[in-house]
């Protein structure tokens, strides 16, 4: 029997060590005299705790093109495309009314930059303007027929004749180029647009292949032969790596169906967020440990136990969080409160049960075991209609309602195993030692 427990307890020491080297960096030593760097909890932290960018961006009709439903989702599709080559952790993006986007991005403090990159509409165009060569900065008008030169903006007669579209990429990236040691664009095309490049470039060797980005021509190189694999290069214009990473990273998530303009802007400072975090936080440790003492007075040594357990749930609901690489907000950080509050609650019936058992006359390891058993079924009852409740707000609902429903989902289902599992470890364990005098459940 006792082998049987140490074997249990073995197991929980193994997931409890577990779920530490998931949810923390490892313990740490720095300098010449070794100073303890405490580990850092690796959650990704939303916009409301870290700070970042928030925009409300309106799809706007042209011209030749009327915004649509299909059209926004088609913009959102985009933009989402965008946002993913920026890196951004856990972005938010939805739709509000028929044709407005929110846009959040936790750690990005420059609006105006995110707008730059997720609102332009980056329509690449290469355009045969055969034996004219058009300075960067040249803008074409919206119906393709007429072009503006940079100052003393004269505007030139120049039907638009475009060859390929940023459609037609495969991919593209930043560089330096290896003579001019210049930022660059290298692109590639893909499947029949390599083909079309290759034989247009064979047939007009000597002629301009110009890059229009936006009606605004970026570069209008001379063909001076035959390029084979689809590959080229744009250059000229770019400051900095920063902006031709910028550009590749418009082209990589494709152009946007119609354009979008930013209505609203604002930057959420990280300050905001930490001071939220930690108020947040100090009322969690205060409730925490008016729950750990309410466990303690009430029930002793069982208290102490559920406790413990209490203990290795936070524990192992971080784990869990960081392991889905989910995102924790303010929301969030209230289903993990409420679940902590389910989770002692779930105790609390199992220790009542024990104690009615007690008083009716069963010895200390039968009352164990029928209060746990008698509990069961109430606890599951009720912890599962809060995953339902959990999963309906994660279905239909957004943003920081979405952070809120996987909190309560996974932290309802860790408090089941933490409650009914290892608490029940622990509590025999201890009775098995023969100390049944401390083992009271406040009987």
């Amino acid at each position: 029997m006792r082998s049987r427990i140490w074997l249990r307890l073995l197991v929980v020491a193994i997931i409890v060590l577990a779920g530490f080297q998931v949810a923390f960096t490892p313990v740490r030593f720095s300098g010449l005299v070794p100073r303890w760097q405490p580990p850092q909890p690796r959650v990704r932290l939303g916009l409301d705790l870290q700070g970042g960018s928030y925009l409300v961006l309106e799809a706007q009709s042209t011209p030749t093109v009327q915004v649509t439903s299909a059209k926004v989702d088609d913009a959102m599709r985009v933009i989402q495309n965008r946002i993913d080559q920026l890196g951004v952790s856990e972005p938010t993006l939805q739709r509000s009314g028929e044709n407005r986007i929110i846009v959040e991005l936790p750690g990005i403090q420059d609006p105006e930059r995110a707008i730059e990159l997720i609102g332009k509409t980056a329509l690449l165009e290469f355009v045969d303007t055969g034996t004219t060569q058009l300075p960067h900065g040249a803008q074409w008008s919206a119906d393709g027929k007429t072009v503006t030169l940079p100052p003393p903006a004269q505007p030139i007669q120049l039907q638009k004749k475009i060859i390929l579209t940023g459609a037609d990429l495969a991919d593209a990236q930043a560089a330096f180029d290896q003579t001019t040691s210049e930022p660059i664009v290298n692109f590639q095309f893909k499947g029949a647009g390599a083909k079309t490049f290759e034989d247009f470039t064979a047939q007009n060797i000597g002629k301009y292949l110009t890059i229009v980005l936006d009606n605004e021509v970026i570069s209008s190189p001379v063909i001076r032969d035959r390029i084979t694999g689809g590959r080229g290069q744009i250059s000229g214009g770019f400051t900095d790596l920063t902006e031709a990473r910028d550009l590749a990273v418009l082209l990589r998530g494709g152009a946007l169906p119609v354009p979008v303009v930013p209505v609203e802007r604002r930057s959420v400072g990280p300050t905001l967020g930490h001071d939220s975090l930690e108020a947040t936080l100090r009322a969690g440790v205060i409730a925490g440990i008016m729950v750990l003492l309410f466990m303690l007075l009430l029930y002793g040594v069982p208290g102490l136990l559920a406790d413990l357990a209490l203990a290795i749930y936070g524990l192992l609901l971080l784990a869990a969080l960081v392991a889905l690489d989910a995102t924790l907000t303010l929301p969030g950080i209230a289903g993990f409160i409420l679940t902590v509050g389910m989770a002692i609650d779930a105790n609390i019936l199992i220790f009542e049960r024990i104690k009615e058992e007690l008083r009716s006359g069963k010895a200390l390891r039968s009352a164990i075991q029928a209060g746990w058993t008698r509990a069961f079924s109430a606890i599951l009852d009720s912890n599962v209609t809060t995953i339902i409740g959990a999963l309906v707000l994660f279905a239909l609902g957004t943003g920081p309602v979405k952070g809120f429903a996987v909190t309560l989902a996974i932290g309802v289902m860790i408090s089941l195993f933490t409650a009914i599992w290892i608490t029940r470890i622990l509590v025999d364990s201890v009775s098995a030692t023969g100390l049944t005098s401390r083992m009271r459940f406040g009987a």
